[in-house]
């Protein structure tokens, strides 16, 4: 299948070695610009792009997809199906329905619990027992679109973020690698409106322990 992949942190360089793995045809790599880090503040490519290089394939880093240009360059590959996976910003309608299949999104929660940016820790810091892994058809909403597969894992009582995101990222790929095999045959399952529960960014202030707090929320913390 020709895929584009977009995608930016470490989270989504498994699935990009997944898929390739797999022998699907990327089109193209969509990632974040590379941003100044480290002592010396130069421009750092991010975990994606790099890992594309070494793969050798087409990396694109565009600061946005709104202009007619972007849009006309991504559908101009003519892709049968983008895959996106904490790229990073919002696809615009134009790039949603470029691809001949739309766009699958990798979502590290079971939806529509935790739609957002930080899935992951908001389900550590609320003591939830479970979590998993969405592959979820792209539309204009936050993570709103309906889901094609979902595979759920336990919580470790004493798992923290880095542990689960690492277990999440493995099973993301090897379950995007089961839809694209799977894609014609798959049901699309519409999110119910009950249970929606949004993930906001986690804040610097966040980082501060209140003593004051029940042990079982500082642990969590």
């Amino acid at each position: 299948m020709r895929v584009i992949f977009m995608g930016t942190p470490e989270f989504s360089v498994p699935v990009l070695d997944a898929l390739v793995e797999a022998g699907h045809e990327i089109a193209a790599v969509y990632c974040q610009p590379p941003r100044p880090a480290g002592r010396g503040k130069k421009d750092r490519p991010t975990p994606v792009h790099a890992r594309a290089k070494a793969l050798g394939l087409e990396v694109r880093h565009p600061v946005s997809l709104k202009s007619p240009d972007e849009q006309a360059r991504f559908a101009e590959l003519k892709a049968d199906v983008a895959v996106v996976v904490a790229y990073g910003l919002i696809l615009p309608q134009a790039i949603l329905d470029a691809p001949a299949k739309g766009c699958l999104n990798i979502h590290a929660s079971l939806l529509p619990r935790w739609r957002g940016a930080a899935p992951i820790h908001r389900a550590i810091l609320s003591g939830d027992a479970q979590t998993g892994i969405c592959i979820m058809q792209m539309e204009a909403g936050l993570d709103t679109g309906p889901v094609l597969l979902r595979e759920a894992t336990e919580i470790g009582p004493e798992e923290t973020t880095g542990a689960l995101h690492d277990r999440l990222s493995a099973m993301g790929a090897a379950l995007i690698v089961q839809a694209l095999s799977q894609l014609d045959s798959l049901t699309p399952e519409v999110q119910p409106e009950e249970g929606v529960t949004y993930a906001q960014k986690i804040a610097k202030a966040e980082a501060a322990v209140d003593w004051t707090r029940p042990a079982e929320e500082i642990s969590r913390q």
